[in-house]
């Protein structure tokens, strides 16, 4: 029987027989629980108050009618101008807000937008633990939370869980990972020690040389990173009559 058809019926015979010693009052004034406008014995509330919801809640083996202010888990509040009451939610809603609206999921499946889905649609994310459908930060092909990504999109680079236009200030894409990787700056050591003085080939007359010296590159820039320095460097110098000694400007 369904629970409208058996709230009036109770309704119904509690108004025509009135009170009778059985412990039936058609007042929330007598014997019946808070919040009952009328009631019976053995089927506790047969109505409520103004703005309460009329739930049936197992006794034991029986029902028995109760009148509360909110609806327990798993059911929603009905209102009529009649009378208004708590319906159960519908399929694997384990809570919801209306017939058509859930609010929580049972166990295997995941709430996104009011729907209980068995598997959450791409670019969502399945949350176990809160049953729920979270969709993934920008670009995100799949994520495993709602703030990091495990895929960007194929024109978005990816870097540590998120996905960028282009990559941030200190990162250069990597075209074929297309991914954002740190850039690299060149760096280079000392300098060693200046060479002897050597005439140039075109000074045969002249004692004016001059000489060289260079430092080397410890780590080579990326594409974007800042470029080397001078590595070598040339100055004049005066070879004296014997080439052991130079004497430098």
């Amino acid at each position: 029987m369904r629970t409208p058809s058996l709230i009036w019926i109770l309704h119904f015979m509690n108004l025509t027989k009135g009170l009778d010693g059985t412990g039936r009052s058609s007042s929330a004034g007598g014997l019946c629980p808070a919040g009952c406008a009328t009631c019976s014995a053995p089927n506790g509330c047969l109505s409520c108050m103004p703005r309460l919801f009329f739930h049936l809640e197992l006794d034991g083996m029986r029902q028995r009618g109760t009148c509360v202010s909110s609806c327990p888990r798993g059911h929603y509040g009905k209102r009529s101008p009649h009378i208004s009451t708590c319906a159960r939610c519908k399929g694997v809603c384990a809570s919801c807000f209306s017939e058509s609206f859930c609010t929580h999921c049972h166990a295997g499946h995941f709430l996104f937008r009011g729907k209980c889905e068995s598997s959450c649609q791409d670019g969502l994310m399945a949350n176990a633990a809160l049953r729920e459908c979270t969709e993934c930060s920008f670009g995100c092909e799949m994520c495993v939370s709602r703030a990091v990504c495990a895929g960007c999109r194929e024109d978005l680079f990816a870097l540590q869980g998120q996905c960028h236009l282009t990559c941030p200030r200190g990162f250069e894409p990597d075209l074929l990972l297309m991914q954002c990787v740190p850039q690299v700056h060149c760096e280079v050591g000392g300098w060693t020690a200046w060479s002897p003085c050597v005439r140039k080939r075109s000074q045969r007359v002249t004692r004016r040389g001059q000489e060289t010296r260079n430092r080397p590159v410890l780590r080579p820039p990326s594409v974007y990173g800042d470029p080397c320095p001078q590595v070598s460097e040339i100055r004049k110098c005066v070879i004296k009559k014997t080439p052991e000694q130079v004497v430098i400007n």
